[in-house]
């Protein structure tokens, strides 16, 4: 869907110094802030007890927030209820709609609750886009765990919303259908609707996300883009597999910084891979001089997952 430079630059959500403490003491969110821009994929990453199911309930106006404000499309979610929860769809955690219901019936339901007119042309579109179409007179109780994850998110579209909230979308369901659901968010991104996803398979952030942000303790770490914090923070490694071992790496090499594994058998370097020299090219010259073979070398770059293990065990040190 085009979009005005101006449209594309205002934030569809903003969020504005956002707390939450629960009664008992619990602080869920620490003044969070955060804009979602219009039409992207943003992945909110987070052990359990981070906050993100609380961040995404407050948006979607289940819960009242401490302090701080919430802007949906420039309307504030308190003072704009029923403008702001209209333009938002929310997919939750846990699997709760009518067992004896049709998927016809709690779908269409789910539009009307909004307030919006029957519109049966859009429900079988929903219905056909996520491959319920042949399903639509089965009781929600007769479907598979998949299919009722997808009848959830008809549900959420019902009302054609602009922006999406997917919480934990592939739990539970099984590797073939999780990647049939990343095609199916990014279609929806393509047709203008706005998603923001929690997950805690970090594969699908790296697959699918346009930025990553990363919410720990009630705190939103950093939100960045996802090429941009893998170059930041993902280090690259070579790995040097050695004609003979060795039992002590030569001070020669104590430039370098490597580590000695594999029960001497192989040489470790970290270094930077954005950097202008990464010292590679000197580091096997010197071996060279020095008459160390090797008979193998491999680099890897560090995953989004090791990102953020590294993101989260830095803040919980501090």
């Amino acid at each position: 869907m085009l979009q005005t430079s101006s449209a594309a630059a205002e934030p569809i959500v903003r969020v504005s110094g956002l707390s939450k403490i629960y009664v008992g003491g619990h602080q869920a969110l620490k003044s969070a802030d955060l804009e979602i821009r219009r039409g992207e994929i943003l992945a909110l990453l987070g052990p359990n007890g981070a906050g993100k199911t609380t961040l995404i309930s407050i948006i979607c106006g289940i819960v009242n927030p401490t302090s701080g404000t919430v802007t949906v499309d420039g309307h504030d979610i308190l003072r704009d209820y029923r403008y702001t929860r209209s333009a938002i769809g929310l997919v939750p955690q846990e699997l709760t709609t009518d067992a004896f219901e049709s998927v016809w019936s709690t779908v269409s339901l789910s539009r009307g609750l909004f307030g919006k007119s029957r519109n049966p042309a859009h429900i079988e579109k929903v219905l056909r886009d996520l491959s319920l179409w042949d399903k639509k007179d089965a009781k929600i109780k007769d479907l598979s765990g998949g299919m009722k994850r997808r009848v959830m998110i008809a549900k959420a579209l019902s009302h054609e919303p602009t922006v999406l909230f997917l919480d934990e979308p592939s739990a539970g369901v099984d590797v073939e259908l999780r990647r049939d659901m990343w095609q199916m968010v990014r279609d929806l991104r393509e047709s203008g609707v706005t998603i923001i996803l929690t997950t805690h398979y970090i594969e699908e952030a790296e697959e699918m996300a346009d930025r990553i942000g990363v919410i720990s303790k009630g705190e939103i770490i950093l939100v960045e883009e996802k090429t941009e914090l893998m170059q930041k923070l993902g280090k690259k490694e070579l790995t040097l597999s050695l004609s003979e071992p060795m039992t002590a790496i030569p001070a020669e090499l104590s430039d370098w910084q490597l580590d000695l594994r594999a029960d001497g058998n192989e040489l470790h370097y970290v270094f930077d891979g954005n950097a202008e020299r990464t010292g590679i090219p000197s580091l096997l010259r010197r071996m060279t001089d020095l008459g160390i073979g090797f008979k193998d070398l491999k680099t890897h770059q560090s995953s989004l997952e090791e990102i953020f293990v590294s993101l989260v065990s830095d803040r919980g040190r501090q």
